[in-house]
């Protein structure tokens, strides 16, 4: 009867799609810190592709509709850097935003050989902060983003098993 949504790897031409629905999606944020200013809110279409041509971008789709979106990359250090993770407002709360987690966690390792994964979200988001505590994610650490938002950093070691398949496919 329905659809089903499926994750895959962003395409170039998924660029606008992607740019509204991050507009669209962290529109809930901004109001918890009644600060519009966040960088997923201010960040331009061509910054956007420039991230579709370097780093791991992933998609939600319902049909052709993009309805969720992931940016992974490799840090200084090593470490996997989840980012800008974000699910379509009327798919919130249906398990949609830890399937693209899981999916970024699984490319970065294989991809990247990335052993671990940090992200960061603001601290009043608690929403967030669930969803990652219950990945595995651990509070390392904090920092003021240039937009004035105090945000929590969360990292986790990337699972054994993944790293034992990776290495063993």
């Amino acid at each position: 009867m329905g659809m089903s949504v499926t994750i895959s790897s962003a395409v170039a031409e998924d660029a606008e799609q992607i740019f509204k629905l991050q507009y669209l999606a962290f529109q809930s944020e901004a109001a918890l810190y009644g600060n519009y200013r966040i960088q997923p809110l201010t960040q331009s279409l061509d910054s956007l592709r420039e991230e579709l041509a370097r780093d791991i971008v992933l998609v939600a789709r319902l049909g052709d509709e993009v309805v969720g979106a992931v940016r992974g990359s490799v840090d200084e250090d090593g470490a996997g850097a989840i980012a800008k993770l974000c699910v379509h407002p009327r798919l919130q709360g249906h398990g949609l935003g830890a399937r693209l987690l899981r999916a970024v966690e699984e490319a970065l390792a294989e991809r990247a050989q990335a052993a671990r994964f940090r992200l960061h979200t603001g601290r009043k988001s608690e929403s967030n902060l669930r969803m990652y505590r219950k990945a595995g994610y651990v509070a390392v650490g904090g920092r003021t983003a240039s937009d004035g938002v105090e945000l929590v950093i969360l990292e986790k070691e990337a699972a054994k098993e993944a790293a034992d398949y990776a290495v063993s496919a």
